[in-house]
């Protein structure tokens, strides 16, 4: 049971990280107890936050917006290759999925976080019966010296019988439902960026390797009280292939642009768009043609917001490294190969830092 804010505030011994981390309230408990002032565990070092004097936000600029309509337009697939290799990030609209798959699993999102602690709690870490499935807050609480102001459900996914088993039914069938529609844009997606590497044909062997597994995440971030000292999500880049988010209207989400290490642009909501990134592990296998950019979220102090991005990804076991095509013209590999799931370990057993992770793999 929640304390009153009056303990709290006249109390040393009350424990938020316990709370929140432990006890599964998330920030989500936090924020419904209506506390007003941030707790001094998510105030975040001047560097990191966004609205500090070295951050320029290019509210004038922002990232590509591509139509989809057209799949088979040549000019789709230069598009898709050019925002990989120029910006990292994109949007597309036009894709083909319906709106109102979007709005089930945002609705989803918010119905699976409004469930009691003790409901949420059965899916974390400690008490989940599958690995597959983590309910969670911040990114890595244990090596985080500031917490991030966001709570998450992440559903690795295996068939869909272990879905029924083990997911949240709360959100589960909206989550899969989600996945299954987005699997044709993400081909699409994939054989455009394979073209432009000079990969002829994106055989099973090659999609496995690109798109060998999926996770989805519901992500929430509740009305925060003091949102210009903390973050949503800290700057890191992705360790999928390819990211592709649904955001949901409130905005939030910070690009660094690439020829520039502080400006900083606004993804702004597009009804019906999804966003679209290059992973590390897509840059590793473009030998760095494609770039995986840094991103972050800020916390809203005026609304709750939701997103649901689909990590899509080699399978753990499989090794990345520069694609023999991308080399086959005397190009030097920049990246050695690397055994997937020590690359992700490596990027989930630390805080939050930027682009670091990719140098586990340079040569």
């Amino acid at each position: 049971m929640a304390p009153s804010l009056s303990t709290i505030f006249s109390s040393n011994t009350w424990n938020v990280k316990n709370f929140v981390v432990n006890e599964g309230h998330g920030v989500k408990g936090l924020a419904d107890m209506g506390i007003e002032t941030l707790p001094k565990q998510y105030i975040q070092p001047l560097e990191e936050r966004i609205y500090t004097s070295n951050v320029k936000l290019a509210e004038e600029l922002s990232i590509p917006v591509i139509d989809m309509s057209n799949w088979n337009d040549p000019n789709v697939a230069n598009s898709i290759c050019n925002a990989a290799e120029k910006w990292g990030f994109f949007q597309i609209v036009n894709h083909g999925i319906p709106i109102q798959v979007f709005e089930n699993v945002k609705d989803a999102t918010h119905r699976f976080f409004a469930l009691p602690a003790e409901e949420k709690i059965k899916y974390s870490k400690e008490y989940s019966s599958t690995n597959n499935v983590r309910f969670g807050t911040s990114f890595t609480p244990q090596a985080e010296q500031a917490l991030e102001w966001k709570d998450y459900l992440s559903l690795f996914y295996v068939s869909d019988e272990e879905a029924a088993d083990f997911w949240p039914p709360a959100c589960r069938d909206e989550a899969l439902q989600f996945m299954k529609k987005a699997n044709l844009v993400i081909k699409r997606l994939m054989e455009a960026l394979m073209k432009g590497l000079n990969v002829k044909e994106v055989d099973e062997a090659k999609e496995s390797l690109l798109m060998g597994s999926k996770r989805i995440n519901l992500n929430y971030y509740p009305k925060c009280p003091n949102p210009e000292l903390t973050v949503g999500v800290g700057r890191h880049s992705d360790v999928s292939t390819l990211t592709i988010l649904l955001q949901d209207n409130i905005g939030g989400l910070y690009v660094r642009k690439l020829d520039n290490d502080s400006t900083w642009l606004p993804v702004p909501p597009i009804n019906g768009a999804l966003v679209i990134n290059v992973g590390d592990a897509l840059q590793i296998l473009s030998n760095g043609r494609y770039k995986s950019i840094e991103h972050r979220v800020i916390a809203n102090g005026s609304n709750n917001r939701v997103s649901v991005p689909i990590f899509v990804n080699p399978k753990p076991n499989d090794v990345i490294g520069p694609l023999q095509e991308v080399l086959e013209n005397g190009e030097k590999p920049v990246y050695k190969q690397v055994l997937y799931s020590d690359y992700v370990k490596h990027f989930f057993r630390k805080a939050h830092d930027g682009k670091d992770t990719v140098d586990f793999a340079k040569i």
